[in-house]
């Protein structure tokens, strides 16, 4: 007899059908010899019903209030299933967060998992039952019963939780589509299933916007290896396999990580050139990079970054024994360039530092949760350590510093963070390619960021920290940044420019405080730019495979798409483009990694 967890959205509960059929469902699974734990959401638009109301009420609602009001939407949901069950002739029973011992941080409206008490849940299914569970929702202790809710995805994070906390053999997450799709079939029709994606995957394209899954989630599943399987709660088809590393023995204590960073890692195997005044058109990437490949290259961060006029810096790291190679290439396509632009010989500079190394902090805790940057770059400046480059996902941040830096920097961010080791760069934990399977699993699009650009600012250590710190203050998440590497030499002092992308309905907040703190930062200007678009490519098996990133801005190039900024992590590589381009540039490179399937994927309404 298996035990399994499984968890249903708003839409697979939307109806009194609907619900029914969830019933019928779960009771095949029980007849099947399983015992289960059903997590359920609240009732299709029954929280944003509830929120609507609330904001009638008033313009800034009380956060412990909000939690009150919607939590009960679930409760509506598991005791409308549990009766449904019931009818069936099943036993069942429903509880709230609390009755099933789940236990958060006091924290309203974005609360995390501190661990579970599953004793009551563990009888009633030994008594024969089904447990049907309220998702998104805990209290704060066991004595003052405070209602708190988990903020966005936190269903997911109740399931998968639950799951680790009762040792379940599998946890099923159940939605609207058939399982984890290559894209958006909504802007790609064709997008392909996929019968697996290891943990680190599906955690870089959940943090990107693919709502299939919360990034935290996953991040629970792949701590303690919670078996996961994504499937359409309106076929019988099997899904998709989210593949898991074996864990590390760890407690059930502080089941979700409280701390946002549960990782530092390290590469002192790096060496950096930067391409300066590098002509900013369609296709110079695409060229620039597309040579590199040809040499064999493997090539580690990616950053573009944005400037006034018409040119661009991109500068990017390889390992030491690849640099003299790497260096040719750059020297040789800058006359290529400028010829081919008719723009001269010297339309770009080339510079090349050998010593350097890349610390970075990484955990899905750093979502929705403004300032973990600012601390990063805090950290090192305290320590004395000056950052070359910057680049970001929304699960990483990465810094170039001099290799000098590297014990103390990573010392420093160890005890900052709490972090009680650091590690080597990553390598994928799990592999499930085959030879023939493209090294690109996934293509993601985010329409709704905004670009921010603070020009000239003082190229010290602690500017940066000061930046985001004062973004941190107004409660804005920033996703990626970007450092420029050209100097620029304003009133007898060295600036570089500093680039992020925030989300849209945060970018006048973000201007505006900016602004007024840029007498004190002695920086320059603050632009916004809303009309952008972030597309990115996910995948463990472009490690070590020289050429990826090429093949991306050569498909953005043959679409005239020109690449506003890059940034790039491991298995990730972002661009930022124009946004009326931005569906353009997802069907052009989901199309050029023969990432299409046969089969058109259908959501319902």
């Amino acid at each position: 007899m298996a035990l399994i967890v499984q968890k249903y959205g708003g839409t697979s509960v939307g109806s009194v059908e609907r619900i029914q059929a969830v019933a019928q469902r779960v009771v095949k699974a029980v007849k099947a010899g399983n015992s289960l734990v059903v997590v359920v959401s609240a009732m299709g638009k029954t929280t944003d019903g509830l929120v609507k109301l609330a904001h009638e009420i008033s313009t800034q609602p009380n956060r412990r209030e909000m939690d009150m009001l919607l939590s009960t939407g679930e409760q509506v949901s598991i005791a409308l299933l549990s009766m449904a069950i019931q009818e069936l002739g099943q036993p069942a029973i429903s509880m709230t967060g609390a009755q099933v011992g789940i236990v958060t941080e006091a924290e309203h409206s974005r609360a995390r998992i501190l661990h579970i008490q599953p004793d009551r849940v563990q009888r009633q299914l030994e008594a024969g039952k089904v447990v049907v569970v309220a998702g998104f929702q805990g209290v704060a202790s066991r004595e003052e019963l405070e209602i708190t809710t988990l903020g966005r995805g936190g269903s997911d994070t109740s399931a998968v939780a639950l799951a680790a906390a009762l040792r379940a053999d599998v946890c099923e997450i159940y939605t609207d589509v058939p399982g984890i799709l290559t894209t958006d079939p909504r802007l790609v029709p064709d997008a392909q299933l996929m019968t697996e994606i290891t943990c680190d995957e599906m955690l870089e394209l959940a943090s990107l916007g693919a709502k299939v899954l919360h990034p935290r989630a996953v991040e629970i599943a792949r701590n303690y290896g919670v078996p996961l399987v994504v499937r359409s709660s309106w076929t019988e088809e099997p899904g998709t396999k989210v593949v898991s590393p074996t864990p590390q023995p760890r407690p059930l204590e502080n089941l979700e990580l409280a701390r946002p960073v549960d990782g530092v890692e390290f590469d002192t195997d790096q060496a950096k050139v930067a391409l300066l005044h590098i002509p900013d058109r369609p296709g110079v990437a695409a060229r620039l990079f597309g040579e590199i490949a040809t040499q064999d290259l493997d090539v580690d961060l990616i950053i573009q970054s944005i400037h006034e006029g018409n040119s661009n810096d991109i500068a990017f790291t390889v390992t030491k024994n690849s640099l003299n190679r790497a260096e040719a290439v750059a020297a040789a396509i800058v006359p290529a360039l400028g010829a081919q632009l008719g723009l001269g010989p010297d339309a770009a500079d080339v510079m090349v530092q050998r010593q350097i190394a890349k610390v970075s902090i990484a955990g899905a805790g750093m979502i929705g949760r403004p300032g973990v940057a600012a601390q990063m770059f805090s950290t090192l400046a305290a320590a004395g350590v000056n950052i070359q480059m910057i680049s970001t996902s929304e699960v990483k941040v990465s810094c170039v510093i001099d290799a000098e830096d590297c014990d103390r920097a990573i010392a420093a961010l160890c005890e900052t963070f709490e972090v009680h080791s650091s590690s080597a760069k990553l390598t994928p934990a799990v592999e499930v390619h085959t030879p023939d399977e493209p090294p690109v699993r996934g293509v993601a699009l985010d329409l709704n960021q905004a670009r921010l650009a603070i020009r000239h600012v003082p190229d010290r250590p602690g500017m940066a920290a000061k930046i985001f710190q004062i973004l941190a203050e107004q409660n804005i998440s920033v996703d990626m940044i970007i450092q420029s590497q050209r100097c620029r030499v304003v009133n007898g002092a060295s600036t570089r420019d500093i680039a992020c992308t925030v989300a849209q309905i945060d970018a006048e907040a973000a201007r505006a405080v900016l602004e007024k703190a840029a007498p004190e930062l002695g920086c320059g200007e603050i632009v916004v730019d809303s009309a952008i678009a972030k597309v990115s490519i996910v995948g463990t098996g472009m490690v070590g495979k020289p050429g990826i990133a090429a093949q991306m801005f050569e498909a953005l190039s043959q679409h005239q798409i020109n690449i506003q900024m890059i940034a790039t992590s491991e298995i990730k590589v972002s661009c930022v483009v124009a946004q009326d381009q931005g569906t353009t540039a997802l069907q052009a490179i989901h199309a050029a990694f023969n990432l299409s399937g046969s089969q058109k994927i259908q959501v319902p309404a």
